[in-house]
């Protein structure tokens, strides 16, 4: 497979200092907020302040390892300074191409005051909900979300793409094939941000929204710190939201959305296909409508064909006939969401249930927990048969997010150089499908964009 898309490994440290006004609701911070965001202490903000701005500022990049983003601008800086008009953000050493003709490109602009709004919220609000219930994470992320802004009271008709950021060519033109057909069905798209298969829907529906002459097409991306340096927002995203981890990013998408079409994609993908199953598998969700289609093109029809068979062999026949796999037509799989809309319109109209956060979907707490991706985590992890099912769903999700944090976030990367591979153990009967699966994905070069010959991050204990 080649994975060459978009990647240029010629990738140059281009620096430039700037100084910029916010613009929008954040233009004016109190000092203390200020006090915080620049907290260089241990336990401060400025550390995840300054590697979330220099994500957003490296937009369009096709580089997925948040260690060698920060290594290659180990000189930036972002400084806060209170003027009595508002406060101006002062940059040194950031990404030029956020730039055009001296002047900050006004996506990225708007992304950056997200950064500032998501990282203050989760730093002076979280405390306040009972994160260690399910009803007080869900109130969370709900109030995370409200305060970005992004719920809104319109008929369901979000859909939220899954998929790689390291895809071949021929499937990146599929997902923006999809996306045409989406907007042209006026449905919006959320996506995890980044390039790839999170990018190609959004490029896509914004044709079909301009044919419709749609002007208010929604392109929403949802992140979290860890991930976001090795994801960064690609530049059509005109919503983002920086949840505070994976968990509570995971649950706000499938709160939001209301339908869910997942392309080819590496480890990150299994996270998200194997979380999504683990929900609809709790009996008290067996009723909830939640179209699920897993879609490419011709060359990946094997690819699925694995994937399928990978899920019924762990997760069983039930998992299996959750969703359904179309190959090769964009226009079916809009057409199947357009249905699903319906479903789920009729089905929250009955419950009177919110369009913009599906309240009824029950969220065990093994899903919302967030998971340290350690070497004895990892190790520890549950992996065997002598449990319901979604209760190993959502621990093969974890080892999946353990992967993924190993191949690309900054903690996983130096963990794995100071400590060695994760291990994963568990039944034979689990564990050979998760070595197969992972070495489909290696093999097909789904794991990452910027190495050639991949290196795994685990290995799978006999």
């Amino acid at each position: 497979m080649n994975n060459t898309y978009g990647f240029d490994d010629r990738l140059k440290a281009d620096a430039v200092n700037a100084s910029i006004s916010p613009d929008g609701l954040l233009d004016i911070l109190s000092k203390s907020e200020v006090a915080r965001l620049l907290d260089t202490s241990q336990g401060g903000l400025y550390r995840l302040f300054r590697n979330c701005s220099l994500a957003v500022l490296n937009s369009g990049s096709y580089l997925d390892d948040g260690k060698k983003l920060l290594e290659l601008y180990h000189a930036f800086d972002i400084r806060i300074v209170q003027e009595e008009r508002g406060i101006k953000l002062e940059l040194t050493g950031a990404p030029s191409s956020a730039f055009v003709d001296g002047r900050m490109i006004q996506g990225i602009r708007e992304h950056l005051v997200a950064v500032v709004r998501d990282v203050l919220y989760a730093n002076d609000q979280l405390n306040q909900f009972d994160l260690a219930t399910q009803e007080g994470t869900t109130d969370a992320v709900f109030h995370f979300l409200r305060n970005a802004r992004v719920l809104i009271p319109q008929k369901p008709n979000l859909v939220v793409c899954w998929g790689g950021h390291s895809i071949s060519r021929a499937e990146y033109d599929y997902t923006k094939q999809v996306g045409y057909q989406l907007g042209l069905r006026n449905m919006n798209i959320c996506t995890g941000c980044g390039p790839g298969a999170m990018k190609g829907p959004m490029k896509g529906a914004t044709i079909g929204h301009s044919k419709q002459r749609i002007k208010d097409g929604r392109y929403f991306g949802i992140s979290e710190p860890g991930i976001i340096a090795a994801e960064s927002p690609n530049p059509i995203v005109n919503d983002l939201v920086i949840m505070p981890d994976i968990e509570k990013r995971l649950e706000a998408f499938v709160r939001t959305g209301h339908g869910i079409v997942v392309f080819p994609g590496g480890a990150g993908t299994m996270e998200e296909i194997i979380y999504l199953l683990g929900l609809m598998l709790h009996p008290d969700n067996q009723h909830v409508p939640l179209p699920i289609v897993l879609t490419g093109p011709a060359s990946a029809r094997d690819y699925f064909t694995q994937v399928d068979r990978f899920i019924a062999s762990t997760l069983g026949d039930e998992a299996h006939g959750l969703y359904e796999i179309v190959v090769d037509d964009p226009e079916r799989v809009a057409r199947q969401m357009a249905d699903g809309m319906v479903r789920v319109t009729e089905f929250r109209n009955e419950r009177d249930d919110a369009y913009y956060f599906n309240w009824l979907l029950r969220i065990e707490r093994d899903f919302q927990q967030p998971f340290v991706p350690t070497h004895e985590n990892m190790s520890g992890l549950d992996l065997t048969r002598d449990q319901p099912a979604h209760k190993l769903a959502a621990n093969l999700r974890q080892a999946f997010s353990g992967i993924v944090a190993g191949n690309v976030k900054e903690t996983g990367i130096r963990a794995i150089e100071q400590h060695g591979l994760f291990e994963l153990t568990g039944d034979s009967d689990i564990m050979q499908p998760v070595d197969w699966l992972l070495k489909m994905f290696v093999r097909e070069g789904r794991m990452k964009l910027s190495v050639k010959d991949y290196q795994p991050c685990y290995r799978i204990a006999s």
